[in-house]
């Protein structure tokens, strides 16, 4: 995709990550961890203008749970709450089998999009998450076979590269998802310039995301609205509302960005926009 394309009035699809796998209510006393609370969060996140949410499951302790009856428990939580929101798993872990990381996809109903790390990259100081081909090859796998559409998560450039290496290895559905990750450590670093490359190296026809972690998100969320693509927010990548506030809510994330898109001359997707646009 050209960066130079600005497409002034098509709507941008808003996603919500609810609540990632690593930081909890220590982080943010706000974020959702029992099924009841995710499907709150995802109820009102759908209100204030995104139509995909992103889900984590965690154990009753607050940490990251992978069994597939725990998605379960959320994906109805989030079904009965919500309109028509579309529902996205995540399958990243750091640690985890292939085996393991499968086990969201295997909701019944299946969600109609899931995750898929593109590559390896490092958490904290001991700790790598591996994503090697293999595993990438399995996991699109297992999507293909229930019908779910990946997102593509792309936290470097070298996670393009395996894009490019993905599709001559595998067929994926029209039109490709992907995620553009900014922020510290392993990721892309977050400069205007780096996004311009990144858009521009995608597959051609490639849908994108733009995700900026922490202090990141607006500016690139913004940065996205602005070239085309289209946004993802929430307090799984980012805990604060600006400087020194911590957020209320991932509703409030959502509120704000959908302004963004609105001043900027982009409407919100409704849900029904945002399957046709993503090819659901």
């Amino acid at each position: 995709m050209s960066y130079e394309t600005y497409l002034a009035g098509e709507p941008v699809i808003v996603t919500a990550a609810l609540t990632g796998g690593v930081h909890g209510k220590e982080a943010n006393p706000a974020i959702p961890e029992t099924p009841a609370e995710i499907g709150a969060a995802a109820a009102a996140a759908e209100a204030a203008g995104a139509s995909v949410v992103h889900l984590h499951a965690r154990q009753d302790n607050g940490e990251r749970a992978f069994p597939t009856e725990r998605f379960q428990e959320v994906t109805d939580e989030v079904r009965s709450r919500t309109e028509d929101v579309i529902v996205q798993h995540s399958t990243g872990g750091t640690g985890a089998s292939v085996e393991t990381r499968a086990q969201p996809l295997r909701t019944d109903p299946p969600p109609e999009m899931a995750s898929l790390d593109m590559g390896p990259l490092n958490r904290y100081d001991h700790l790598t998450s591996e994503n090697t081909r293999a595993t990438v090859d399995a996991l699109h796998d297992e999507m293909q076979d229930r019908g779910i559409k990946p997102e593509l998560e792309l936290f470097n450039d070298g996670h393009i590269n395996e894009t490019h290496q993905l599709l001559e290895r595998r067929d994926l559905d029209d039109p490709l998802c992907a995620t553009l990750i900014f922020g510290s450590g392993t990721l892309t670093r977050p400069r205007p310039r780096n996004f311009l490359n990144a858009i521009d190296d995608l597959p051609e026809g490639t849908l994108f995301n733009t995700l900026g972690f922490g202090p990141h998100q607006l500016a690139f969320a913004t940065m996205g609205i602005l070239f085309g693509g289209h946004v993802r927010v929430g307090l799984e990548d980012n805990v604060y509302y600006e400087r020194g506030e911590i957020a209320e809510s991932n509703a409030q994330l959502v509120e704000r960005v959908a302004g963004v898109a609105e001043t900027l001359g982009r409407p919100v997707a409704t849900t029904e926009q945002a399957r046709e646009i993503l090819g659901l």
